[in-house]
């Protein structure tokens, strides 16, 4: 076993800082914003054009200089990506005596996390990685997954997510939301799959209380939804 445990994180209010300036530099600061992020410095004699832009555009903080230990202290993530094996060693040192994950780019066995490849389609959030043993083959699949796994999907999820908050406020008991859950979820899949709620698939997409109430019926439950709302 490799010793590498996956998990979401969530990056907003959370201290982020990247050392160095290049293009691996530039790849770790738009994922990071891509995630959300909102608290990201950036420690750099010299950065990209587009780094610059950021920083210019008050979407991350930029002190062009070289790496001090003290960056290190208080920071949840830690971006070693210098290019200079001994900073980056330095960079990595830091963040384990301050207790930040260090991402290393040149070297897995110094950091502590990997970066995946990454698909967005909304709520939904696919990766993948090889864990070091080869990017190409995590760039492959990625491709296979960006091919499979379109924008329905990602619309998909954002009716799941607002159907879940509906049926988590119902009256229903735990077994029958779980029922209805699974269900919505079967149909969402389905609906991604053939376009149904797309502008091509000619798809008009009802309410989610008319899917709710759908849903009960399939699973048995006639009586409807009943939440704080329509019981009053």
């Amino acid at each position: 076993m490799n010793g590498y445990y996956p998990i979401v994180l969530q990056l907003r209010g959370k201290k982020i800082v990247v050392v160095g300036g290049g293009a691996v530099a530039e790849r770790k600061v738009n994922g990071l914003l891509e995630a959300g992020a909102d608290d990201v410095k950036v420690v750099s004699p010299i950065v990209t054009e587009r780094i610059a832009a950021l920083a210019e555009e008050g979407k991350l903080r930029l002190e062009l200089r070289s790496y001090k230990e003290s960056d290190a202290c208080g920071a949840r993530l830690l971006f070693a990506a210098t290019g200079n094996e001994v900073v980056n060693a330095a960079v990595a040192a830091d963040g384990e005596r301050y207790g930040a994950f260090v991402n290393a780019a040149d070297s897995y066995e110094d950091g502590d996390f990997l970066v995946p490849s990454v698909i967005r389609r909304g709520d939904l959030l696919l990766s993948v990685t090889a864990t070091g043993a080869s990017p190409s083959l995590a760039a492959a699949i990625k491709k296979e997954l960006e091919a499979q796994y379109g924008e329905a999907y990602g619309k998909a999820a954002s009716r799941l997510r607002r159907l879940r908050a509906l049926t988590m406020k119902s009256k229903l008991d735990r077994v029958d939301k779980q029922a209805v859950l699974k269900l919505a979820a079967e149909e969402a899949v389905e609906a991604a799959r053939t376009g149904v709620w797309t502008e091509e698939g000619n798809g008009k997409e009802e309410s989610d209380e008319v899917w709710l109430n759908g849903l009960l019926h399939r699973v048995g439950l006639t009586g409807g939804v009943h939440n704080e709302r329509n019981s009053e």
